[in-house]
């Protein structure tokens, strides 16, 4: 049997940190919990992610930077879904995460929620963040 099953992000152009750092600086109980890099002689670029885990809202969280290039990236199928305190954490978290990104779905009331977006953040990855 399984023992686990953790959402994987794979970066491309040594972006992970960044989009990393950018997560925990937007969850304030987001944290790092392993970080190996890649070392000289290893096949990655010297300093870029060979495995990351991170949480977010207590959702572990790995990532990587490939040092292959992949003719595929991040799709908006693949999705957090986020359920937010209040309308102001939705609006922050939302202004934040366009930033550079795309909008999918405004900031509305679409009938299942009180209020709710679907973004994507600059790094490809994206965002339904709902407030109840």
């Amino acid at each position: 049997m399984a023992k686990s099953a953790t959402p994987f992000l794979m970066f491309q152009g040594g972006k992970g940190e960044e989009a990393i750092n950018f997560y925990l600086s937007l969850f304030p109980s987001a944290e790092i919990e392993q970080m190996d890099r890649f070392a000289a002689g290893e096949p990655g670029p010297e300093g870029t992610i060979k495995r990351a885990v991170f949480s977010i809202a207590g959702q572990r969280v790995m990532a990587h930077d490939s040092f292959i290039k992949h003719g595929f990236d991040f799709t908006p199928s693949f999705s957090f879904f986020i359920d937010c305190d209040n309308e102001e954490e939705l609006r922050r978290l939302a202004a934040a995460l366009l930033e550079g990104g795309a909008e999918y779905m405004p900031i509305g009331n679409y009938g299942w929620s009180e209020l709710f977006t679907w973004v994507g953040d600059r790094f490809g990855i994206t965002w339904q963040l709902n407030l109840n």
